[in-house]
């Protein structure tokens, strides 16, 4: 049975709020850990910055699901509390692990974007626009953490897989639940 358009756009709103919010959550978990255990204060301005563009990100779909009655996913209290998690833990490995964490979740959500991006239609113009400029800063943040120095070797190929594979289930339960 094909989905509506209509099922198929608030899903997309669902999980990319969840999604946002989620990485707002992983740079608060950094920065938690840059605020507490480990000092450096460049990578600590590097992560400030991106968090302003995914709370940008995140403020347009809070506001899509309230103007449209979405229910967001019922998993936010588990993804927050995740998400902080895993921005505490990579940062406490060491600035390699940490920016391998947002260069992983961007590639995962570089490929989700371009996955929607191909399936809106011209009646949500606005809502693809969006998510077209949303999807460059993801790029942009993933170059960042290549230049800061993410890397996927060794044992870092390992946390690459787990951080991946963690995202895109949460990607799935969000759409759906």
């Amino acid at each position: 049975m094909k989905k509506s358009n209509k099922n198929k756009i608030e899903e997309f709103i669902r999980v990319d709020h969840a999604g946002e919010r989620g990485a707002i959550k992983i740079y608060e978990g950094q920065l938690l850990a840059l605020n507490t255990f480990i000092k450096n204060d460049e990578l600590k301005k590097k992560i400030e910055e991106m968090m302003e563009h995914e709370k940008e990100h995140a403020n347009y779909f809070e506001n899509e699901i309230k103007k449209r009655n979405i229910n967001p996913t019922k998993f936010l209290p588990l993804w927050d509390l995740l998400g902080v998690s895993l921005g505490f833990g990579s940062t406490i490995l060491g600035k390699k692990a940490a920016m391998l964490c947002t260069a992983s979740v961007e590639e995962v959500i570089d490929k989700h974007y371009q996955n929607q991006i191909q399936q809106i239609e011209s009646d949500e113009k606005e809502l693809k626009n969006k998510i077209i400029k949303f999807r460059e800063d993801e790029l942009h943040h993933k170059n960042i953490a290549y230049n800061e120095g993410a890397t996927k070797k060794g044992l870092y190929s390992l946390l690459d897989k787990i951080i991946k594979t963690g995202s895109k289930i949460a990607i799935n339960i969000s759409e759906k639940v």
